[in-house]
């Protein structure tokens, strides 16, 4: 072989052909062509794993990796018996780097700022979220084996486990992307994945104005609630904007404060200097060594935090969430699923329940209604936008129930003929207890903010 590269082995194999039980080519036959250069790919990149040393390519800069890799693949399919079009190798080379440095066929759709979700069923059916609506892809893995390779290339980088033992996972790729993995005998038709991609660029306050997610209004009042240090839980279905909701709340802390938190899976990008972040790790093969969300509050407590946020509460970490919110760590915040503010509550409840712990529905309540300041309530409408659709006050206990008072609310009118949900956000009239908490902390709220829109008659 004519090349001379530090990244090859030193001891290359001998004899570059490729094996003679490569499929031919046929000029004609799109789909048994396609077949066949799967093939092709398969065994070059076979043979090429076993040219570079990829001990040697960990430590030099993707760049000059990417440029060695090309060179020996583009030198591998040189020996292809069969004629290749300047198209055909050029992506097969391309096929061939993603292979090696990345995550094969996941890559295209990775570099494409415009997905936010990456959803594969199987290793021939790959969709896509874009702007908010799915959309079939012609991405394909070549067997399920491939695909079970790739998840476990993502797996296996950040420390998690992927087998008949533990089927399923969750995980993040290097850019904050939140990764789910699930594989056969749970599935049926082979390995799946789902892939929420991380934003790029980190959504403001103004992004969500500008697209219509919230008014002004209701920015100033979300700010005043992060500095007055109001305890906040922000509610939503799958896909509705919890986290970016979260982060642009963090992003009003003010700066002198320690912030620690605490998640599943690392997601959050806070925008504060003084941040330690922790995140959950799974039992060992042994079944020991496993640290839940709710060994990592407990431990929170003892590293001196300002504010605990933690990345969504799902169970029984939320007795310790609450108790920190009740002993001097005010202005905590987190997420949860619902589909409703009401509905929220209801969940927090049966967390509580589901922690072992005994305690009255009273005073379960009380410790739910003394802990919670503000509810914020998000949702996908079916046109694919992510609006807040409430803003609600908790004022306390009534009658053994939790009392609750919407602020702002999001009033859908009608539909038009792009199917683009109509509608206004309005204030309900009330000016919330927490406007004179605001004010002590120096983030006074104009009464007219709270005024509802005047009627029409």
């Amino acid at each position: 072989m004519a090349l001379g590269s530090q990244f090859l082995k030193s001891s290359q194999p001998e004899g570059l052909n490729l094996p003679e039980t490569l499929p031919t080519l046929a000029p004609s036959d799109n789909g048994g062509r396609q077949a066949r250069l799967e093939a092709i790919k398969a065994t070059v990149h076979s043979r090429l794993l076993e040219f570079l040393d990829m001990a040697q390519l960990e430590t030099m800069a993707e760049d000059l990796v990417a440029r060695e890799i090309r060179q020996v693949a583009d030198h591998l399919l040189e020996e292809v018996p069969e004629s290749l079009s300047i198209e055909e190798k050029q992506r097969l080379i391309q096929d061939l780097e993603f292979e090696v440095l990345g995550l094969g066929p996941l890559e295209p759709l990775l570099k494409d700022p415009t997905i936010s979700d990456i959803l594969v069923n199987r290793y021939d059916q790959v969709y896509i979220e874009r702007h908010g609506k799915l959309e079939k892809t012609a991405v394909r893995f070549r067997d399920n084996g491939h695909l079970l390779k790739i998840i476990k290339k993502i797996v296996s980088n950040v420390g998690r486990r992927l087998d008949e033992d533990n089927p399923l996972v969750d995980a993040r790729l290097p850019d904050g992307s939140r990764v789910n993995a699930v594989i056969p005998p749970l599935t049926l038709d082979g390995p799946s994945l789902s892939i929420r991609r991380f934003a790029v660029q980190r959504p403001t306050l103004e992004d969500l104005i500008a697209k219509g997610s919230l008014t002004p209004e209701i920015g100033e009042v979300l700010k005043a609630l992060a500095v007055a240090k109001l305890n906040i839980i922000v509610s939503g279905g799958t896909g509705s904007g919890k986290t970016t909701m979260l982060n642009v709340l963090s992003s009003f802390i003010p700066k002198d404060e320690r912030l620690i938190t605490i998640e599943d899976s690392a997601e959050l990008q806070l925008q504060q200097e003084h941040v330690v972040r922790m995140e959950t790790r799974p039992a060992n093969l042994d079944g020991r060594g496993e640290i839940t969300q709710r060994d990592l509050v407990r431990n929170s407590l003892r590293m001196r935090p300002d504010r605990i946020i933690i990345g969504e509460v799902r169970g029984p970490e939320v007795i310790d969430m609450f108790q920190a919110m009740n002993t001097g760590h005010e202005g905590s915040m987190t997420t949860i699923h619902a589909n409703s503010a009401r509905e929220a509550l209801m969940r927090l409840e049966t967390m509580i329940q589901l922690s072992g712990i005994k305690i009255t529905e009273k005073a379960m309540r009380q410790m739910i209604s003394s802990s919670l300041n503000v509810i914020i309530q998000l949702a996908r409408l079916s046109d694919g936008s992510r609006r807040l659709i409430s803003l609600s006050e908790i004022t306390g206990m009534e009658s053994g129930i939790i009392s609750m008072q919407d602020i702002f609310v999001f009033k859908r009118q009608s539909v038009d003929g792009n199917q683009k949900v109509i509608g206004q956000y309005v204030a309900t009239g009330v000016r919330p207890r927490f406007a004179e908490r605001c004010q002590v902390f120096g983030v006074p709220l104009p009464d007219k903010i709270f005024d509802p829109p005047p009627r029409v008659y």
